[in-house]
């Protein structure tokens, strides 16, 4: 494939941090009441819904009530997932020194520790943003994303380990951590992953006999409808949270790096990588709200920490730099970039040549090279 180039100095690199940097300083300055009332509207929904799903899941024989209370109960896992655990625990509200927005305190609605995800998610996703070899959310350690992962014929079942994943999403978020594919490789050992399994334990325990013993219980006889309404919520939100954080990070376009390309990182390359990385996703503000802004991808990896309710506040700012500096900025309809991303499943669940599939390679002209 031929190599496309975008010229990018080193003072040009630099002077793009500098624009993004004053940016994110100027939101960090206006952070106030707005925001505070926002996330705490955002709880108060979120609880009502929870508590409606619930309450409606009483009465689950009557189909009415179990499908309000499906509906409802979903879309309370999906904002507790989305705008606000995922949110929290980057530390977007910190500043507001409320023990229960707090990221080191929070947590989620979910069987993976919030420990664990911040682990996995906030350092070792966002520091390492799609450098291959660093990155594990490059596939999860299960599926071929990108045609430089050398195949086997274990990725002939691509689409069905992306399957199994997407309706057992919050598992595979759980078992992320234990770095599965390294026990396997002998890289890791089993015994290593113990104090993790200990607190997945614990966690994923409370979680199931909430969802699947306590609530169904409280039912009576409406125990198995309250039980099968309480797993099609989980499976919602699973196949929602998937579906956002798939499109983007893998839909066609979005560049991956490797560890000698990212050496002497200064902070203007590190946000050329994250802007070049990531995809966003256009919708209706309701929408954005229930993908947790993650729809605004480019947003969220330039700035991790800000109030996501912000993204789209600055998103046209974004575009504007990368309109200015050449670079691409990655954005369409949810149906676009889904189709995108499992159009590549299938794709690289093939042998492919390299450089045959995926983005064309980028360099950018400087002493040391952010991508290729």
């Amino acid at each position: 494939m031929t190599e496309q180039t975008i010229p990018l100095t080193d003072e040009q690199i630099e002077q793009l941090g500098k624009e993004l940097d004053a940016i994110r300083q100027r939101i960090v300055d206006d952070l106030g009441a707005t925001d505070r009332k926002y996330i705490y509207d955002i709880v108060k929904w979120q609880r009502a819904l929870e508590a409606t799903g619930r309450a409606s899941l009483f009465l689950g024989w009557l189909p009415p009530f179990w499908l309000g209370g499906v509906a409802a109960l979903s879309l309370s896992k999906i904002l507790d997932n989305m705008e606000i655990g995922h949110n929290v625990m980057h530390g977007q509200y910190d500043w507001m020194r409320d023990p229960n927005m707090n990221s080191r305190m929070f947590e989620w609605d979910t069987v993976c520790p919030a420990e664990q995800w911040k682990h996995s998610h906030n350092y070792m996703h966002h520091t390492f943003t799609n450098i291959l070899g660093k990155d594990r959310d490059i596939g999860y350690g299960i599926l071929r994303m990108e045609p430089q992962q050398k195949w086997n014929p274990y990725y002939l079942g691509n689409p069905v380990w992306a399957f199994l994943l997407m309706v057992l999403f919050e598992w595979g978020v759980m078992a992320h951590d234990l770095e599965i594919e390294n026990v396997v490789k002998g890289e890791r050992s089993w015994a290593d992953t113990k104090p993790l399994r200990k607190q997945q334990w614990r966690k994923a325990g409370r979680q199931v006999l909430k969802d699947y013993l306590l609530f169904p219980a409280l039912s009576g006889p409406g125990f198995l409808p309250t039980l099968a309404g309480n797993a099609t919520a989980n499976l919602v939100r699973n196949i929602w949270a998937y579906s956002i954080i798939f499109c983007g990070h893998f839909p066609t376009g979005v560049a991956v790096f490797t560890e000698e390309e990212t050496e002497n990182e200064t902070r203007g390359a590190w946000y050329v990588r994250q802007m070049m990385g990531s995809a966003n996703i256009s919708g209706s503000k309701l929408f954005h709200v229930l993908s947790g802004n993650l729809s605004h991808q480019i947003e969220h990896h330039l700035f991790p920490d800000l109030p996501a309710r912000r993204y789209p506040e600055i998103a046209g700012e974004v575009r504007a730099l990368c309109e200015k500096y050449g670079l691409p900025y990655n954005t369409g309809p949810l149906r676009k970039q889904l189709g995108s991303v499992w159009g590549k499943i299938f794709k690289l669940a093939l042998p492919t040549r390299e450089k045959t599939s995926g983005p064309a390679p980028v360099t950018v002209e400087r002493d040391v090279p952010v991508a290729a």
